[in-house]
């Protein structure tokens, strides 16, 4: 049995016209010998009825505070409201499909309700359906408690759902349908010549997602990975062939890097050992961060400074620890992580120099870097963003 897992989105499944297209896809993958399994979202976006969003603007954030198993059972309705309309839709094209819930689909979970683990997925039903020539219509971003209560699986937990369901039936492929053709080389509404990305490994589109990119999530990506499952990212409103994510791709020589992207919000810190001269507690600085649960990144240490960047949320937590330790520090606002990726610059020469000449020659002022073997990290002004992206792309002939 050749196995397919289709994912579709809040905006593939909010309108009649759009579900037609989705059936379409479905029926096509049944024409070519597949055995699709569907993972559907909430319908819409915030605002529209049954969006997650609207769903828990029902309720007082008080309670959701002090319920949280009553969040996530208001949460799984989205989907399991379009796992029905999907369904029906499917049998107006003579297809039989039966939904499910992500606890039907077999999907355990811890009790961390809002951001559950993934204890174990047993795909028995969805197996026995498929057997019966039937399509399961599987509500993403959902699972069940071990202890039998509704959990959810946190932010891109319908990309989760896909992929866990895909690892668990051996599936040949993994399609997640949005409204975009695909991973692009930049942010089309910075630049105007962003490209479709037709190949990319898993560690590209993991630092990609990692990194800013919204088209798939990265913990989507690390589970179909570990499986070696191929991804593809397709347009629901197209035919386009998508970018197929694999742990090979076809290497262009001209081609350095493969994309540009930007985490906004974030503050750099610098901490002086001169300015904190006797104080024992410099050198437990970065331990007290991690355990009050402050993520630290583009972390320098020298013998005379520690430099490092946080979430602009974590600013007034963090500044409280610092006062409690008695810890003189300087920080810088307002800034953006650039991540500039491509597999291509492992061991390669001269690409730091060609980052860096690009941006000073726009009068970018580059705040700090970092660089793994397949990503290169600027730290930046958040005003200098766009005109970084759009030299970059340009300097390393990423356009059409």
């Amino acid at each position: 049995m050749k196995i397919l897992i289709q994912k579709f989105g809040g905006t593939s499944v909010s309108t009649e016209d759009r579900r037609s297209l989705v059936v379409e896809k479905i029926k096509k993958a049944r024409e070519e010998g597949y055995s699709p399994v569907v993972v559907v979202s909430a319908m819409g976006r915030k605002g529209q009825p049954y969006a997650t969003d609207t769903l828990l603007s029902l309720v007082s954030q008080d309670f959701k505070d002090a319920n949280p198993l009553a969040a996530d059972l208001l949460m799984s309705c989205g989907e399991i409201i379009s796992t029905v309309i999907m369904c029906d839709d499917l049998k107006e094209n003579g297809i039989a499909g039966v939904p499910l819930t992500g606890g039907q689909a077999g999907i355990v979970t811890d009790n961390k309700y809002n951001n559950a683990t993934i204890v174990k997925v047993n795909p028995e039903r969805i197996l026995n359906l498929l057997n019966e020539d039937k399509v399961p219509v599987i509500a993403g971003f959902q699972g069940i408690s071990e202890s039998g209560y509704v959990t959810t699986l946190g932010r891109g937990g319908s990309d989760t759902t896909a992929s866990l369901i895909g690892v668990a039936l051996h599936a040949d492929e993994i399609q997640i349908y949005t409204d975009v053709d695909g991973i692009m080389t930049a942010d089309p509404r910075i630049v105007e010549d962003a490209s479709l990305i037709e190949e990319i490994s898993y560690n590209e589109v993991f630092q990609l997602a990692d990194e800013g990119a919204k088209v798939i999530h990265p913990r989507a990506v690390e589970i179909a990975m570990k499986a070696n499952i191929p991804l593809v990212i397709k347009n629901t409103m197209s035919d386009c062939s998508g970018t197929v994510i694999s742990s090979f791709r076809k290497q262009n020589p001209d081609n350095v890097i493969i994309g540009i992207t930007s985490m906004n919000d974030r503050v750099q810190i610098t901490v002086e050992a001169s300015l904190n001269s006797g104080n024992m507690n410099y050198g437990n600085i970065l331990d007290e961060i991690a355990r009050n649960n402050i993520s630290i990144d583009l972390i320098n240490i020298f013998p005379k400074e520690k430099v490092f960047t946080i979430d602009k949320k974590d600013l007034k937590a963090f500044s409280e620890i610092m006062d409690r330790l008695q810890i003189k520090y300087s920080s810088i606002e307002n800034c953006s992580k650039l991540s500039v990726v491509g597999s291509r610059m492992r061991g390669l020469p001269g690409v730091m120099a060609k980052i860096i000449g690009a941006l000073e020659k726009e009068g970018v002022t580059v705040l700090q870097t970092a660089d793994s073997h397949t990503t290169i990290w600027c730290l930046i002004n958040s005003r200098d963003v766009e005109k970084a992206i759009v030299s970059l792309h340009k300097d390393f002939n990423l356009g059409n």
